[in-house]
């Protein structure tokens, strides 16, 4: 549970400059001891006035003061507290919610929202590294999304984008890549994206080719599929390697395997049209997120493209919206719209609207049982754009999960931050950390809509909004 963090007094070597912290900034008592603001230099930015959400849970700090040299995070008070120095660049954030830059745990940066998946990977893949996938990714930065993980990609195209990213070529989150999904076998023409293993030592095989490419994460999808020996020798392969296991939850089966062999991470609520969990998967559950010495167990629900469908087919304006198609070529834009013209025949959806009464059962099963949720979309699937995702997630989280605003911010920045290993380094507000930070205008917990015009994105202590 958050505390309240004591008098802070920091001292900014770079700047030979004593500056008080505030009081009243929210600290999690479980949460990792805040690094050690490193040297830093380069230009001093301040931001002024806002509300702070720091992402630790805690109560807002009004008036705040954020100061920023370089990339890093220096300090952090109130206005009348904490001095501004002489010369830095002062940005104001009056009348605005600030807070962490936001994870987008689930993105598919190959693609746009095409409603033909065939048509698609049949189509594009030639244009998916240079077009397709940095477009994705300059829309999921333009919407305060500075942190993402995409699964389930070609793996040459998904480490030179990550890459490329890093080195600043481009515009995009940190991205946490996996590759190509591992499984039985892959679907006919996905074998770029998707590689079959068989037997434990093709499983072993495939996770080491993986690893030494430079994946962050492995992947695993129709685990059920997959013999016992199999899906254990990709947990165990990837563990060996120092990789987190991301596995789908569309069948009971699948979780059940998942949670027996140590999968790190399911993704999506699943289970078709079933009301809700069977009582031996909550009780696994239960049991898993009791062992604190293994630390939170993670589930990633993914329920916004769900949610919104009917919506969407029967008001499609967000069609309209010219933020999907930053990047994108004319004549890809205009196939994207070609396939969507009549959304309500899209067989991708079909049981959706039996599947929606059962998401808040489900979602409410997994918090109750222990689960830490976090905050991913499915972007790119059928009608959900990069651009429009994740800020629908963490509204349909608060406006009809009934989840408290807070809580969903924590899951979209300090839970993945801490799920990824790299919470010493973003993931909350905090000198030292990387200046991962965005604002927007308003109460945001009041209004968790707000987040669908983000007003302010800095990234690694540079404005990219």
């Amino acid at each position: 549970m958050p505390t309240m963090r004591n008098l802070v007094t920091s001292v900014v070597a770079a700047m030979g400059l004593v500056l008080a912290g505030a009081s009243g900034l929210g600290v999690d008592a479980a949460g990792p001891t805040p690094p050690v603001a490193p040297q830093t230099t380069g230009r001093v930015t301040a931001l002024v006035g806002g509300t702070l959400i720091d992402g630790y849970g805690g109560v807002p700090l009004h008036n705040s003061v954020v100061l920023m040299t370089g990339e890093r995070i220096t300090a952090v008070g109130m206005v009348g507290t904490l001095a501004v120095p002489a010369g830095a660049e002062v940005i104001s954030t009056e009348g605005m919610s600030v807070l962490p830059g936001l994870w987008d745990m689930h993105v598919h940066l190959m693609i746009n929202g095409h409603s033909d998946y065939t048509h698609w990977d049949k189509t594009y893949p030639a244009r998916f590294e240079k077009d397709i996938m940095p477009s994705s990714a300059h829309q999921l930065l333009l919407a305060g999304v500075t942190s993402a993980r995409d699964l389930g990609g070609p793996l040459g195209p998904s480490i030179n984008v990550r890459n490329a990213i890093n080195r600043g070529e481009i515009p995009g989150p940190r991205l946490y890549v996996s590759g190509p999904f591992i499984q039985h076998a892959p679907y006919p023409g996905t074998e770029d994206f998707r590689w079959g293993v068989t037997g434990m030592d093709d499983a072993r095989a495939k996770v080491r080719q993986l690893a030494k490419a430079g994946v962050d994460v492995i992947k695993l999808i129709d685990q059920d599929q997959m013999a016992e020996v199999e899906v254990k020798a990709v947990i165990d392969e990837a563990h060996a390697n120092g990789l987190p296991v991301i596995g789908h939850s569309h069948r009971p089966q699948e979780i059940r395997l998942g949670m027996k062999l140590g999968v790190d991470n399911f993704e999506h609520t699943g289970l078709a049209t079933a009301p809700e969990y069977p009582e031996d998967i909550i009780a696994m559950i239960r049991e898993r997120s009791a062992k604190m010495s293994m630390g939170p167990f993670f589930w990633t629900p993914t329920v916004q493209g769900l949610f919104n469908y009917e919506y969407q087919r029967d008001h499609p304006e967000m069609l309209d919206d010219p933020s999907w198609t930053l990047g994108l070529g004319a004549d890809i834009v205009a196939d994207i719209r070609q396939s969507l013209r009549k959304p309500g025949e899209l067989s991708y959806f079909q049981l959706t609207p039996a599947r929606k009464p059962t998401l808040k059962r489900k979602v409410t099963q997994l918090r109750e049982a222990g689960a830490t949720l976090l905050i991913g979309t499915d972007s790119g699937i059928p009608m959900n754009f990069h651009s429009q995702s994740t800020w629908n997630e963490l509204d349909v989280w608060v406006r009809e999960m009934g989840i408290p605003a807070m809580e969903a911010i924590r899951s979209a920045t300090y839970w993945p931050s801490l799920m990824m290993k790299k919470d010493r380094d973003v993931g909350t507000i905090t000198p030292g950390k990387y200046a991962d930070i965005i604002a927007v205008r308003g109460d945001m917990l009041k209004y968790i809509n707000l987040l669908q015009d983000v007003d302010l994105v800095i990234k690694n202590g540079k404005r990219v909004r």
